[in-house]
């Protein structure tokens, strides 16, 4: 039997919080949960949370600092999104200033989606399924 475990909250630690938070507010507009110096949180619809962690700060909690991702270079991870208007999202990512990564198309497991960049390298995909 599966333990009862579900994710709430992806934390992503950004060399430029105040850029990466505008960022994030600009393109879906989430309600901020927390907004600390080093720390902002923002509530997606459905209840996940994701958060932005200046690397210092992130690095004070776990005991090591996560590597920088340079300018330019994609961090290893992907925050993947579904949404009810993928022409608006893609629309609001763009004018937030992410970079386009990869154009709206289907893709093999059941969904069309479009990859962007955050200002972090943190690989943002706005997506929905093809059989709605």
């Amino acid at each position: 039997m599966p333990l009862d475990v579900r994710p709430v909250l992806t934390i992503i630690a950004v060399d430029r919080l105040d850029e990466v938070a505008r960022f994030y507010r600009a393109a879906f507009d989430w309600e901020v949960a927390v907004d600390t110096a080093v720390y902002v949180e923002l509530r997606a619809p459905g209840g996940h949370r994701v958060g932005l962690y200046q690397r210092d700060g992130f690095a004070r909690n776990t005991g090591a600092a996560p590597f920088a991702i340079p300018p330019g270079a994609l961090a290893p991870v992907e925050l993947y999104l579904h949404t009810g208007d993928l022409d608006a999202a893609i629309d609001r990512l763009r004018a937030a200033g992410a970079r386009e990564l990869s154009s709206r198309a289907p893709r093999a497991w059941g969904d069309e989606a479009a990859y962007f960049s955050d200002p972090a390298g943190t690989v943002v995909v706005v997506a929905r399924p093809l059989s709605d």
